[in-house]
């Protein structure tokens, strides 16, 4: 039974900071940035924006793309490392909110960067083992980065949704496959606010070491070479590595330049990877095919292989596209503005 996403949507911030904004505070080198990480500018969620809110906007995105009863969702998974309560599913306010039933199974899920691919690939996995008609996985983020971090110049904000059936598919999943170790790059503990992360420990041991791996282990098991895809899309820390990443395995920057968003997005964590997918859903083609890997530290990767099929040409302007909400009409803040937003400044308690 071919199994795949009938709906799909994305919801990205309006608000924007500039990096020049950010290393004028902090005495950095904003052009090293620029030309590094090739980052620009990222997203800023408002202090009434969060997991929860974007993945309802996502979602419902999603939904209209659908054309189906949200009743008939039979799971909703939302993976994020910055859920809203530490006791308390994210999931369950979305689903009500989206209009689905108590008939539903729902579960919050976290693995860093690849959450939300983590809750594709259990609501690919239950779909096609007939448990359920229609499940709904979402990445979702608002993320954490220290003052003066260099995370601090790509951590943004954004959610991406996918529907997953066995009828009116607009793209097929035809192959998964996953790598995962025990690689410590990445972390936070509870009750810390901010994440630490191991410098350039991150690159080759973390990052490369598992995408790549992921991504050739992909190909193996699917018996397909780069040159059998038009698109492909990385995990999007900066926009640095995912573009070294499909030069190394073979894929093309053209392949690659539709899903990277990270340059004026930044990175969206768990959403990363899967907003760059619903980017290359909206241009997509019938016949198409897209290779996609994400990663989450700690560490590990997942990867699919998309098969487009007719029926994107008809959901493909149902709903806001990833690209069109990110260039139209952005407000630009300062960096004042900016901190107060994302909690970097809190008011002393009265003694």
């Amino acid at each position: 039974m071919e199994v795949g996403i009938v709906g799909y949507g994305a919801y990205v911030p309006r608000h924007r900071i500039k990096v020049e904004e950010i290393a004028k505070v902090w005495g950095a080198d904003a052009p090293s940035y620029k030309r590094g990480l090739m980052l620009q500018e990222k997203s800023v969620p408002t202090p009434d924006q969060d997991t929860i809110t974007m993945s309802v906007e996502a979602g419902r995105h999603a939904l209209v793309r659908a054309g189906i009863d949200p009743a008939k969702i039979g799971a909703i998974y939302i993976g994020s490392e910055s859920h809203p309560y530490a006791v308390k599913p994210s999931g369950t306010v979305v689903a009500e909110a989206l209009g689905g039933t108590p008939d539903i199974h729902c579960a919050d899920f976290e693995f860093a960067c690849k959450a939300g691919s983590e809750a594709m690939f259990v609501s690919l996995s239950l779909v096609r083992a007939g448990e359920m008609d229609f499940a709904l996985a979402i990445g979702a983020d608002t993320s954490q980065g220290a003052p003066g971090d260099a995370l601090e110049y790509s951590a943004s904000a954004g959610a991406a949704a996918f529907i997953f059936g066995h009828e009116n598919i607009a793209a097929v999943c035809e192959t998964t496959y996953s790598y995962t170790t025990d690689t410590p790059d990445f972390w936070r503990r509870e009750y810390q606010f901010y994440p630490r992360h191991a410098g350039r420990y991150t690159g080759e041991p973390a990052y490369f070491k598992h995408v790549l791996s992921c991504a050739r282990g992909l190909m193996e098991k699917a018996n397909v070479t780069p040159d059998d895809f038009r698109w492909a899309v990385f995990h999007q820390p900066n926009g640095k590595f995912p573009m070294r990443a499909a030069k190394e395995l073979g894929f093309s920057k053209e392949k690659v330049e539709q899903g990277w968003l990270v340059p004026t997005l930044g990175n969206t964590y768990s959403g990363s990877s899967p907003m760059g997918l619903t980017a290359i859903l909206d241009k997509a083609e019938p016949g198409d095919k897209i290779f996609m890997v994400s990663y989450g530290s700690g560490a590990g990767s997942d990867g699919f292989i998309w098969r487009v099929t007719d029926r994107i040409r008809e959901i493909q302007d149902k709903a806001p596209q990833t690209r069109e909400q990110l260039e139209n009409n952005p407000i630009y803040i300062d960096y004042g503005t900016y901190a107060k937003y994302r909690g970097k400044i809190r008011k002393l308690a009265e003694s």
